[in-house]
């Protein structure tokens, strides 16, 4: 399947780096800021007695109701829900919602930390953050809402994926398909100005972008996964726009978790695509038993579950390990000077330093060219990229060939 770079792969890798080094000659990323930063900011203030009067409808049955929706796009049900999806056999639909999932996270954080624009003031707002994750996202910058944006794409692709592939269905299914789209989507966006987590105008941009996100999706995927299944040069290509997108990654106006979630989904999207990409003959094709079949019976898929789950998440942990150990010696050999924010504590910055030398979320340009003297590189981005993709990999290789020895 491997040869030689396509004059397309060659297209895509250097317009990704065009992007990095003319973004970071213009400045675009301030240039843009400044033209929208103020706005959304205004519209955000102008927003705030429309969410405190949906908070006057405040009960704790209806922060529980809502806390609970908000977690269906985190990034934990992704992490226990799209395992489960390879393993039930519909591997199509979840190495395409994986990296649906992948892009939207890229997309959606860049124009959050391109815009940096606040989220609702707290107080007046009462935000509710029941959950770490919740407490996580409140760090971020408000435009678009991302839990609108991927509530639109997984839900919407999801919809799509079973109205093509799944039995035939009449109008009656579609129209009742269409409406628990469009109910999850509405409760999802009425749940986050309820939280106090955006406000209107955050939903409103994470619902127009999640739907333009949708169908350049939907126009795309075949080439896509015929690419992944049956491609040249699959590996090294998605390895080197990976690396890419970590440098194309824009700079906000302060440090937010944002472009950590980035990298995780980076690595992902690079775990299962190289995994499956290897393994498609075996465990991912299409004629591959499908839950409540007879080959794949109900305790047969329990037992992959109490196998699986365990496993991925012990290569988890042993790919930060490794990581860890590894990337600081690359860096040393290398003669790259490092710093870890968090990961390595023998390799934490001074606060002096920090102010030099802010690898993770430099501008465009520093990320790429050679580091100087005073300039530092965060491995906590490989770390957590490397850690991710591990876990991804596992999912679509590593466990699928323990169920095979284990007859599951």
């Amino acid at each position: 399947m491997e040869g030689g770079i396509s004059s397309w792969q060659v297209l895509a890798l250097t317009s990704v780096l065009s992007w990095v080094v003319a973004s970071s000659f213009f400045d675009l990323t301030r240039r843009v800021r400044a033209l929208l930063q103020p706005w959304v900011t205004r519209r955000v203030l102008v927003d705030t007695p429309l969410i405190l009067r949906f908070q006057r409808w405040h009960r704790t049955s209806l922060d529980n109701m809502f806390s609970v929706l908000s977690c269906i796009v985190s990034v934990p049900f992704y992490t226990g829900f799209l395992p489960l999806l390879f393993w039930s056999g519909h591997s199509k639909l979840a190495r395409q919602m994986t990296l649906l999932m992948a892009f939207c996270v890229y997309i959606g954080n860049s124009i959050k930390d391109v815009v940096s624009a606040p989220r609702p003031s707290c107080p007046p707002v009462r935000r509710v953050t029941a959950t770490k994750d919740e407490k996580e996202n409140a760090m971020e910058f408000g435009l678009p809402s991302s839990h609108a944006l991927n509530t639109v794409c997984f839900s919407g692709y999801l919809l799509h994926y079973v109205l093509t592939y799944g039995p035939q269905t009449n109008a009656l299914h579609i129209a009742a398909g269409f409406a628990i789209v469009f109910l999850l989507v509405m409760l999802i966006g009425i749940g986050r100005v309820y939280l106090g987590m955006h406000s209107l105008i955050d939903v409103v941009a994470g619902i127009g972008f999640g739907l333009a996100i949708l169908a350049f999706w939907l126009a795309v995927d075949g080439y896509i996964d015929n690419f992944i299944i049956s491609g040249q040069n699959v590996t090294s290509f998605w390895a080197s726009l990976s690396f890419l997108l970590c440098f194309a990654y824009p700079t906000p106006e302060f440090p937010t978790p944002s472009f950590e979630y980035h990298a995780a989904f980076t690595g992902v999207a690079f775990g299962i695509v190289s995994g499956v990409q290897q393994t498609y003959l075996l465990f991912h094709h299409e004629d591959v038993p499908h839950i409540f079949s007879s080959q794949l019976t109900l305790p047969v898929f329990v037992g992959r579950v109490l196998v699986g789950i365990p496993t991925i998440l012990a290569v988890k942990f042993c790919s930060k390990a490794i990581a860890k150990w590894l990337l600081p010696v690359m860096g040393n050999t290398l003669g790259i000077p490092i710093v870890s924010s968090c990961y390595v504590p023998a390799l934490k910055a001074s606060d002096g330093s920090k102010n030099k030398s802010e690898g993770k979320q430099a501008g465009y340009l520093q990320k790429v060219l050679i580091f100087s003297p005073q300039q530092a590189c965060d491995v906590d981005t490989g770390i957590r990229f490397l850690q991710y993709a591990g876990l991804a990999w596992s999912v679509v290789d590593f466990v699928p060939t323990l169920f095979s020895h284990l007859n599951l």
